[in-house]
């Protein structure tokens, strides 16, 4: 009976956290140092923005460079859990105590960092949603999104190098969010920075937070080139959520 209440209470703050918003524990992995990518990157609230990305274009695609060796880990270090659905369109919601530290989870370049929970309900906008939150460009070329952080950590700033594995941020329940969890998207790169309704997540992450969570390598890449194929970079959000 005890597992069942447990069940049913987690069944419950998955249901909460789609209707509200978000719309011994493994150490950091470490590794060698990734390959920095150029950044057009920005911070907001915290540091002067800096110059957003050149646009739409046949260089702002998701390819893999040839041998792509890119490390990917699981993005929470600590115990959590998460859905295989989300409210409205493709990411996870990665549930976990506030505190816990959030991982990058790959090798690359901080692209936008947002250190300023700006987001209120009577506004609701898009942008603001994630509250605290850190875009990175992967050294494979795609685009991973994280957010809600309670805080992130001192020198992750657009441009920034990280790697897979090193703490980033500390779970949390900002911007528009109703209990502590990461809110975890993929994109391709497109914009790089301001263009939130992609970066928020185009493709369903579950599969490879399965895969990175036992250990595996599993790359987003041919998915999100397969989506951006079909889709393009739009320019504008079609769902307002």
């Amino acid at each position: 009976m005890s597992a069942l209440r447990m069940s049913l209470a987690g069944v419950a703050l998955l249901a909460v956290l789609g209707a509200g918003g978000c719309g011994g524990d493994p150490a950091p992995a470490g590794g060698q140092a990734p390959v920095a990518h150029e950044s057009q990157g920005r911070q907001v609230g915290g540091g002067d923005p800096a110059a957003s990305g050149s646009g739409v274009g046949a260089n702002n695609t998701s390819a893999a460079p040839a041998g792509d060796t890119t490390k990917r880990v699981f993005p929470l270090q600590g115990k959590g859990s998460y859905s295989h659905d989300h409210h409205d369109y493709p990411a996870t919601d990665i549930i976990a105590n506030c505190g816990l530290n959030a991982l990058s989870p790959v090798d690359g370049t901080v692209l936008e960092v947002t250190r300023a929970d700006t987001w209120t309900a009577k506004v609701n906008d898009g942008a603001t949603r994630g509250g605290l939150s850190v875009s990175i460009l992967g050294a494979d070329g795609a685009r991973y999104y994280m957010s809600h952080f309670s805080s992130i950590n001192d020198g992750i700033e657009a441009g920034a190098t990280v790697a897979a594995g090193q703490p980033v941020a500390k779970v949390g329940r900002t911007g528009d969010a109703s209990a502590c969890h990461i809110h975890f998207g993929l994109s391709p790169a497109c914009q790089k920075t301001g263009d939130w309704w992609t970066r928020r997540g185009v493709i369903w992450p579950w599969s490879y937070l399965d895969a990175w969570k036992a250990g595996k390598e599993k790359s987003p890449v041919a998915e999100l080139d397969a989506w951006q194929q079909q889709h393009g970079c739009p320019e504008k959000a079609t769902v307002d959520r």
